[in-house]
C-alpha cells in the first residue's frame, strides 16, 4: 500500500536559534514530508529571516504562516497550518523538537485509518540543550542528556527511563494500540479526521489544554487515540515554561473549555478551523521559490 503524502507542521514563537535546529533536523529525514508548514504566533521578523536564509537549501516547500502577536493564540496558529495543508496526512510538532532522522518515517509506518497518534518527546537538559544550541550534533540513545519523570511523579524529574530513548520499530508497532498522554508537541493525525471536528477550538487563547481539548473531540468523534512509543524520536529543548502554577486549575478559562467539552461529549466546535479554509484555496508561497527569485 502507498503512503500518503505528508505535511509537517511546526509551531513556533520568538525563538529563532531552535527552529533552525528542527528545521535542520528535517532536512536529514530518511522519509521527506511533502511540505514543512512554519505556523508563527507573532514572531519578531528575524524569525522569517531565518527561514528565508534556510529555504534556499530546503528540500522541500517550506511554507510561512505569521499571524499577529496578539497574546497567547496556538490554538489560532494550528488551525491555519490545518487549513493550508495540502496533504492527507499531518505531524504536527513544536518548534522546540529535534526530530530523530527516522521521525517522519515512522508516525507513516504506524498510521492508520480510524485512528491517530500520540508521541512523546525526550527533555534535554540545560547542559544538553546549550549544548545542541551551540552547533552540537543531536545524540539519541540509552546515554542522551536528558531529564526522565518517574512514572506518576508530576513534580521532580529524574535520570532514569532510559529505555524510552531507544529506537526499536518492532516494538513501536507492538505498543501501537490505545493509550499515551494528549501533548500537542508530538501527534499525528488524517487531515480529514481533524476538519471533521473542525480543529482546535479558538476561544482557547493562553497556555495550555487547547491539545487536551482536540483530543477529547477527536476521540468523541469515534477515533482511536495510538500512543508512539520507541519510534518518533524527538528531542526537546528546555526552557523556561510559561504554564501558570497549576495548569489543571479548573477555574482556569481554558479548563472550563475543556471540562466542557468533555461534559457535552463534543465532537465539534464551532470557533475552529473552517474559518480559516477560504483563506487557504492555494497554499501559502513556497520561500524556496522567493530565495531563488531574489538571488
Amino acid at each position: 500500500m502507498s503512503q500518503p503524502s505528508v505535511s509537517l507542521m511546526v509551531s513556533t514563537y520568538n525563538w529563532k536559534e531552535a527552529l533552525a535546529l528542527v528545521l535542520g533536523s528535517v532536512i536529514g529525514q530518511t522519509r521527506l514530508p511533502d511540505e514543512v508548514i512554519v505556523t508563527d504566533d507573532g514572531s519578531r521578523p528575524d524569525t522569517a529571516d531565518v527561514l528565508h536564509r534556510v529555504a534556499k537549501d530546503f528540500p522541500v516547500p517550506l511554507r510561512h504562516i505569521w499571524q499577529p502577536d496578539d497574546g497567547f493564540r496556538l490554538a489560532r496558529s494550528r488551525n491555519c497550518g490545518i487549513a493550508a495543508a495540502t496533504s492527507e496526512y499531518l505531524i504536527q510538532v513544536d518548534g522546540d523538537m529535534i526530530l530523530h532522522r527516522h521521525f517522519v518515517a515512522d508516525h507513516l509506518a504506524l498510521a492508520r485509518p480510524g485512528s491517530f497518534l500520540q508521541g512523546t518527546r525526550i527533555r534535554t537538559t540545560d547542559a544538553e540543550t546549550a549544548r545542541l544550541l551551540a552547533g552540537g550534533k543531536p545524540r539519541f540513545g540509552w546515554f542522551v542528556n536528558a531529564y526522565f519523570r518517574e512514572e506518576g511523579d508530576r513534580s521532580t524529574y529524574h535520570f532514569g527511563r532510559r529505555h524510552h530513548t531507544l529506537r526499536l520499530p518492532w516494538l513501536a508497532r507492538i505498543k501501537a494500540r490505545a493509550g499515551g498522554h494528549p501533548m500537542g508537541c508530538n501527534v499525528s493525525y488524517w487531515r480529514e479526521d481533524v476538519l471533521r471536528v473542525n480543529g482546535y477550538d479558538e476561544r482557547m487563547q493562553g497556555y495550555g489544554s487547547e491539545d487536551l481539548e482536540i483530543d477529547i473531540r477527536l476521540r468523541n468523534a469515534g477515533l482511536r487515540r495510538r500512543q508512539v512509543k520507541f519510534a518518533a524520536l524527538a528531542l526537546h529543548l528546555e526552557h523556561r515554561s510559561v504554564a501558570p502554577p497549576d495548569p489543571s486549575d479548573p477555574d482556569l478559562p481554558n479548563n472550563k473549555l475543556l471540562h466542557a467539552s468533555r461534559d457535552a461529549r463534543l465532537i465539534r466546535t464551532e470557533y475552529g478551523v473552517d474559518t480559516h479554509l477560504a483563506s487557504f484555496i492555494e497554499p501559502p508561497k513556497d520561500l524556496r521559490k522567493l530565495a531563488v527569485a531574489a538571488e
